[in-house]
């Protein structure tokens, strides 16, 4: 990861360590690179619906068409419509302003390749060197070759119409609720599946710029399990900010989170003939439960980093067709270069009717070990890690858990942490072992308070 760009774009507080004046030198380099050998760069920009989103939007605008590029506004939109959109009409770059599901005063800049991938590092790296002006300046486009800023909501509708095409059946009379975050997929979700015959029920779609992700949404899927219990709907969806991630309701308010949705759908694939190698690609934080069902179901698996940019990079690399994270983040690589939180609740209706089964039903072969992750702050993060002490308990709690149970010790991306996880048969194991785990850091000197 670079000093701005994460795994998942540029992000910060708003106007504190993401500042107007970074949009605009981003816009600058991006206009600039993408108008080398041709008379214009074509760039298209969503945003969510954070109050920030605007300020970043017009600064972003700015530093484009001063560079020459011309630039097209989806205007509140999801990071998938954008994604769709760059690949579809040919534009040369997509940018999604926001920050996921992180709270509202926060925001982000994520870059789009021409083919609706996360933006290779190898650019954001020249970005960041632009920022830290070690590069030298850039020249700005004078007379005709100034860009322009263009209208493009044609782009988010004609998104909703592809959205609409992709199911195989109707969803005629299905009592389905969606939690929409207050984010981006406020102005999209409910139309798509009023559109495809569901009784639809929704809440958190009224955003005021303050509200995004604020109890509601994937984060705080309780609001959705009372809302689906209390109206004995049949099926419901959150979604996160930017509608990239989706966990699921049974018709009981169960959790169905993104280990359970890959289980899902990647049976029904397979009973279908189009999962693809036979093959799911999933992250190291997927629940042993998931790999045991998977393992009874002979549907192979394979294990990325944390993040869906290194699930993508996986399948795009050997053909995988079904991939995802706990998180909810998950890509069908037939309809979408990235994680959809609508599509992929479409994909989970699509199993549900043609199995003629409830959710509930479809996830029952699936046992789900209990986890449990505590972040611990340390002076050093590969020092705590690769202790040879920390080591050896490591070890040592992995063979007392046999095939009932895994650790999982890694740094952090972000923060000075180290990520202790245990999951076990019971919480009371989880529990004790990382426990043993961070004690052993403590006695070694590493932990810090913080």
């Amino acid at each position: 990861m670079g000093k701005y760009f994460g795994t998942d774009g540029f992000r910060g507080e708003a106007n504190v360590n993401l500042t107007v004046e970074h949009a605009y030198k981003v816009g600058r380099y991006l206009g600039w690179y993408f108008s080398h050998g041709k008379e214009k760069a074509r760039v298209v920009i969503g945003k969510d619906t954070r109050r920030s989103s605007y300020m970043f939007e017009y600064a972003l605008v700015s530093g484009l068409t001063a560079s020459g590029a011309d630039a097209y506004l989806l205007h509140v939109t999801t990071t998938p419509s954008v994604s769709y959109i760059v690949r579809t009409d040919g534009f040369d770059c997509g940018i999604m302003i926001s920050a996921s599901h992180n709270p509202y005063y926060d925001n982000g800049i994520k870059v789009l390749d021409g083919n609706g991938h996360k933006m290779d590092a190898k650019v954001e790296a020249l970005i960041e060197q632009y920022i830290d002006g070690e590069i030298d300046e850039i020249p700005f486009a004078t007379k005709d070759k100034i860009g322009c800023a263009k209208d493009y909501s044609v782009g988010r509708n004609r998104y909703i119409g592809y959205l609409m095409s992709i199911p195989t059946r109707a969803f005629k009379d299905i009592r389905v609720g969606l939690d929409c975050a207050n984010g981006a997929s406020s102005a999209i979700a409910k139309s798509v599946f009023d559109a495809l015959g569901a009784k639809t029920y929704v809440i958190n779609n009224q955003p005021d710029g303050l509200n995004i992700n604020t109890n509601c949404g994937s984060t705080h899927i309780d609001v959705l399990q009372k809302y689906v219990r209390d109206h004995a709907l049949d099926i419901g969806f959150a979604y996160d900010g930017d509608a990239d991630r989706c966990i699921a309701v049974d018709e009981f308010g169960r959790v169905v989170d993104g280990d359970l949705i890959l289980y899902v759908c990647g049976k029904y694939l397979k009973d279908h003939g189009e999962l693809s190698n036979d093959t799911i690609v999933t992250t190291v934080m997927s629940n042993l439960g998931l790999y045991k069902a998977l393992d009874k179901e002979n549907i192979h698996y394979e294990k990325t980093a944390v993040g869906d940019k290194y699930v993508n990079e996986n399948m795009v690399k050997n053909g995988h067709c079904l991939g995802g994270e706990q998180s909810g983040h998950i890509i069908f690589s037939k309809h979408a270069t990235t994680g959809d939180g609508i599509l992929t609740s479409l994909k989970v209706m699509e199993a549900v009717i043609e199995s003629k089964q409830t959710l509930a039903q479809l996830t029952e072969p699936v046992t789900i070990y209990p986890q449990l992750m505590q972040n611990v702050a340390v002076r050093d993060k590969k020092e705590a890690q690769n202790d040879p002490e920390v080591q050896a308990v490591i070890k040592e709690v992995e063979a007392s858990l046999g095939d009932e149970g895994r650790v999982l010790v890694r740094e952090s991306g972000t923060e000075p942490v180290v990520r202790v996880m245990v999951e076990a048969d019971s919480d009371e194991k989880c529990s004790e072992n990382v426990r043993k785990i961070i004690d052993k850091m403590r006695e070694r000197g590493f932990v810090i308070k913080r």
